[in-house]
């Protein structure tokens, strides 16, 4: 009974009724989008208009095709296609490379006819198609008058290396899904924060305590003031405050430490210092205009103390310096750092506030994934080896050859020739 339940896992057909069934919900899990919030699919599938006639957002919620990749059933299929992966291995795969290394002979010249290809001979002696045999590297076994050879076994090696490298990909795709954790942060520069903005984890994922102090924040620009990239010095912090790392990141290459990956992805200016002629300094918040191509930072600037009069500022970059306007939207100049604007009312730009948008990742089970695919690689290359084999009876004066291969049938046909030429 227990033979027949792993013979039927083992089954090729069960293998791609699994694998069907993964990518049929992965293709659902790429159309919907994962890890939103509840609002994000109220908006999206509402009630009253359903997606398809039936897709709506209590749906979505309710079997989990929020978060596909991280429910019990997804990764029950994985499991299932990983047992059936290793059952194949160990009930067809091991055994088949076994009796590959086994020693194969021919009784009689009746079984030649069962061959690819195949010819009996007269002109050749024995001792010199064994020579002609040694000189393709073939591997030779003589039982008197009867010759087993073969060449090229680790071809047969491959489809196993591709099951444990399928197999190694699961389980570290199993638990990156249910210990890793992505985390969005928008920090202002100088300031240090912990991990808390979490927008998915799995059911087992520990948010580390840790504590990133955000160094500094810049931008490059082009002669034409086109971003060109941005850059974010932070400093990794222990317990005690005391820093342990520090790197400046940019777009496409994030800071690693202790498997957390910090990713640059966005800027925001929030706010400016301006000190006016008394020497008070005040700070400004900016807000970010919507419905414009560009971005664009706007604020109001009090230039009496009955808040009664004061200046429009406007900023779209990081070089140092702001645009200024009158009440009446007048363009007065521009303001740059640590320089007062010539009005009745002077006042001087101490400094321009920035933030920086980081991503913060870690996927426990990405080595694990590395190495899948670095073993399917290796596996794909070794399926290049072709598995020959050859077989000779000598019966009286004739000779009988024959051999079978399982790939490149061409060349080893012209092999096969000049071995009986």
């Amino acid at each position: 009974m227990k033979q027949n339940v792993f013979k039927s896992i083992a089954d090729l057909r069960f293998a791609i009724f699994i694998l069907l069934m993964i990518a049929a919900l992965s293709i659902i899990g790429t159309v919907i989008e994962q890890d939103q919030s509840i609002e994000t699919y109220k908006l999206n599938y509402p009630l009253t208009n359903r997606v398809f006639g039936f897709l709506s957002w209590d749906i979505i919620l309710r079997f989990g095709f929020d978060h596909i990749y991280k429910t019990w059933w997804f990764i029950t299929l994985i499991l299932l296609f990983g047992l059936s992966l290793l059952t194949c291995t160990l009930l067809q795969q091991f055994p088949s490379l076994k009796i590959a290394r086994r020693c194969q002979f021919f009784r009689t010249t009746q079984q030649f006819c069962r061959l690819n290809i195949s010819t009996n001979l007269q002109h050749l002696s024995f001792s010199q198609l064994l020579f002609k045999i040694k000189e393709n590297n073939y591997s030779i076994f003589q039982q008197k008058n009867i010759i087993y050879c073969y060449k090229g076994l680790i071809g047969r090696i491959a489809p196993i290396i591709v099951h444990f490298s399928m197999i190694i990909i699961l389980i570290g795709a199993i638990i990156g899904s249910v210990g890793g954790f992505k985390a969005q942060e928008i920090i202002p520069k100088t300031e240090t924060f912990h991990i808390q903005n979490v927008l998915n984890n799995g059911q087992f994922t520990l948010i580390p305590k840790v504590s990133i102090r955000i160094n500094d924040f810049w931008i490059s620009y082009t002669k034409q003031t086109t971003i060109t990239q941005f850059y974010s010095d932070l400093s990794i912090l222990n317990i005690d405050g005391n820093e342990i790392e520090r790197k400046t990141i940019f777009v496409n290459s994030p800071a690693k430490y202790n498997g957390i990956d910090y990713y640059q992805t966005d800027w925001n200016i929030i706010g400016l210092r301006i000190k006016n002629k008394d020497s008070s300094i005040f700070q400004y918040p900016f807000i970010n205009l919507p419905d414009t191509k560009e971005k664009l930072w706007l604020t109001w600037v009090s230039t009496n103390p009955q808040l009664n009069e004061g200046l429009t500022i406007l900023i779209d970059n990081l070089q140092g310096y702001c645009s200024v306007y009158n009440q009446i939207g007048n363009f007065i100049g521009n303001l740059e750092l640590n320089e007062s604007l010539k009005i009745e009312n002077s006042i001087i730009l101490m400094d321009i506030l920035s933030s920086t948008g980081l991503q913060i990742k870690a996927d426990p089970g990405i080595i694990l994934i590395y190495f899948g695919f670095l073993f399917l690689m290796i596996s794909t290359l070794i399926s290049y080896i072709t598995y020959s084999q050859v077989w000779i009876v000598q019966d009286k004066k004739k000779i009988f050859i024959g051999g079978n291969t399982t790939r490149a049938t061409f060349d080893f046909e012209l092999e096969f020739l000049k071995l009986v030429k």
